[in-house]
């Protein structure tokens, strides 16, 4: 049997409740429950994508590194992609990224090779080696993501998504309020 975690006992979440309201007293419980309960599950599906290509050596944003990479490439869109794109793509810093890049490159996963078009910048391709990661792993670690989300119905899975998109929305909206406020303040 598993074990419950700590928020799961009723008088620690009645303790952790009264003592963020501490901080505010019009912060609504279920607000915490559910910020508490979506990083349970973020965290849970992020611990079984990185189990399901665990052998490879690479972490899951890695993996998702050589994903669109190998997606550029397979479907024509370009055999190379620069690290600008790359970390849009992910939605990491290009500091990130460059890490990222640093690291598969010494695992010989990826290469640099310079743009024909800009001298000063480069742009990154999978090697032979990167593509036969990506096609060993990418079934199996599928099958794990999809695994994590099969006690939804087919309908469960639709409104969970329109409903994220929804709180994505609403978040990023928030997000430009706050940056428009902050540029005017200063």
């Amino acid at each position: 049997m598993r074990q419950k975690t700590w928020l799961q006992n009723k008088e620690n979440r009645q303790k952790w409740v009264l003592f963020m309201q501490t901080f505010n007293p019009r912060v609504d419980p279920e607000v915490l429950r559910l910020m508490d309960e979506m990083g349970v599950v973020f965290r849970s599906i992020h611990q079984m994508g990185e189990q399901s290509i665990e052998e490879a050596g690479l972490s899951f944003a890695q993996y998702q590194v050589l994903m669109h990479l190998f997606f550029a490439e397979q479907t024509g869109g370009s055999n190379e992609l620069n690290p600008s794109e790359m970390s849009d793509r992910q939605g990491v810093s290009r500091n990130t990224m460059s890490a990222f890049i640093r690291n598969l490159e010494e695992k010989g996963f990826v290469e640099r090779c310079l743009d024909p078009t800009d001298r000063r910048r480069f742009n990154i391709s999978l090697t032979g080696n990167g593509r036969a990661i990506v096609s060993q792993y990418a079934s199996d670690h599928l099958e794990t993501i999809g695994q994590c989300f099969s006690a939804l119905s087919h309908d469960e899975q639709q409104d969970l998504f329109r409903l994220m998109h929804k709180l994505k929305a609403h978040i990023n909206a928030l997000r430009h309020m706050a940056q428009e406020t902050s540029i005017v303040n200063t």
